[in-house]
């Protein structure tokens, strides 16, 4: 079992792609790389924490590997669009990549640069790719919130 923790806007769409994935065990969505201890929702939204909203993700690399994640990640959202994903703006909707391993900052960065190379996209890439430091876990109803209400996706 491993880890990987991906920040690509509001994490209630970004859990639910993940989690439909073959090899994904486990989904958290939380805040990741800001300077509050513990941060609440709340304290999220008002952009001053530093937190992204992200989702933390236990997969079998047997079964799906990081780069598939990569993969998967980069094609859920714009990673073009600095602070923002659809109508959602802050940083706390910042494209991140929070790495667990040198392997896994060498995938994400060779993977940034094939997609640029290929001119996947009109604009250039702003995804972050830094290491992972500690998940806060967001509050409860925010967990498989789009499950819990028979949604399969929102704007992303």
């Amino acid at each position: 079992m491993e880890k990987a923790t991906f920040a690509a806007g509001c994490f209630w769409g970004v859990e639910a792609r993940f989690q439909q994935l073959p090899g994904v065990i486990a989904t958290a969505v939380g805040y990741e790389g800001g300077l509050l201890a513990s941060p609440t929702y709340q304290e999220v939204c008002t952009d001053r924490t530093g937190h992204a909203e992200a989702v933390e993700i236990d997969f079998d690399p047997s079964k799906i590997s990081y780069q598939q994640l990569l993969d998967e990640f980069f094609a859920l959202h714009d990673p073009t669009q600095l602070n923002r994903q659809g109508p959602d703006w802050g940083t706390q909707y910042r494209s991140v990549v929070f790495y667990r391993s040198p392997e896994q900052e060498k995938a994400a960065k060779e993977t940034i640069a094939r997609l640029t190379a290929e001119k996947r996209f009109s604009k250039p890439v702003v995804t972050k790719v830094v290491p992972a430091e500690t998940f806060w876990r967001a509050e409860d109803y925010h967990q498989k919130y789009l499950e819990k209400r028979g949604a399969v996706s929102c704007h992303i």
